[in-house]
């Protein structure tokens, strides 16, 4: 599974939306850090309907509040936003919520609380995401999925930081259910290509691994 993540102004992030949904994005976070409450509101009530009509999965960075006022899919909470069992009891059991981890640690301690999936990272260096956490690598990545295992975490992971489409085939073998891009799409010529090749990439390889399991 792609989750796309929005990056730049709100004029930016409402012509990434529409370009990414147009082309078969099915999983959308907003993330605005630095945005008012006005330009995040404006871009939720434009983006919305589109993603509703869409089928697209629509959730917000941070912003439980939003995510409640507007009622959208979930939230996802860095690990110094609301902690997730708060924000289980504002959302209820139908929202989607995710979590952050930098670490196995990190993982250990959110497998217990009431989220459904983790968004693993950074795989590598990335611009678009301000104090970044230690680059894991692929190494990293894949032992933290192999301690999982031995361990019973069974939690979904999405793999974030610096991906690119070369890196899905080896993070779905290694065990990620879906990876998290925002600057390999939003800050590119044709976002729409860019999109695309994802998905694609993303579809062959999720084939691949099914087919290898049955």
């Amino acid at each position: 599974m792609l989750q796309f993540i929005t990056d730049g102004t709100p004029l930016q992030v409402m012509s990434q939306i529409k370009s990414v949904v147009d082309n078969g994005v099915k999983w959308i976070q907003i993330r605005m850090k630095d945005a008012s409450d006005c330009d995040i509101r404006n871009v939720l009530q434009m983006s919305k309907p589109l993603c509703h009509e869409r089928g697209v999965t629509l959730v917000i960075d941070d912003r439980v509040d939003l995510a409640y006022e507007f009622d959208l899919d979930g939230v996802h909470l860095g690990k110094d936003d609301m902690h997730p069992a708060e924000a289980r009891n504002i959302l209820g059991d139908k929202k989607i919520i995710g979590a952050t981890a930098n670490s196995l640690d990190d993982v250990i301690r959110v497998s217990a609380m009431p989220i459904d999936y983790i968004g693993l990272g950074p795989l590598r260096y990335t611009t678009t995401k301000k104090r970044l956490a230690p680059v894991l690598g692929l190494d990293g990545i894949i032992s933290i999925f192999n301690t999982m295992e031995e361990k019973g975490i069974n939690i979904p992971v999405v793999v974030i930081g610096g991906i690119k489409v070369a890196d899905i085939g080896p993070l779905i073998s290694a065990g990620a259910w879906g990876v998290a891009v925002s600057g390999a799409i939003a800050h590119v010529g044709d976002i729409a290509e860019a999109a695309r090749s994802f998905l694609a990439e993303d579809k062959i390889n999720c084939n691949i691994v099914s087919e290898r399991k049955i």
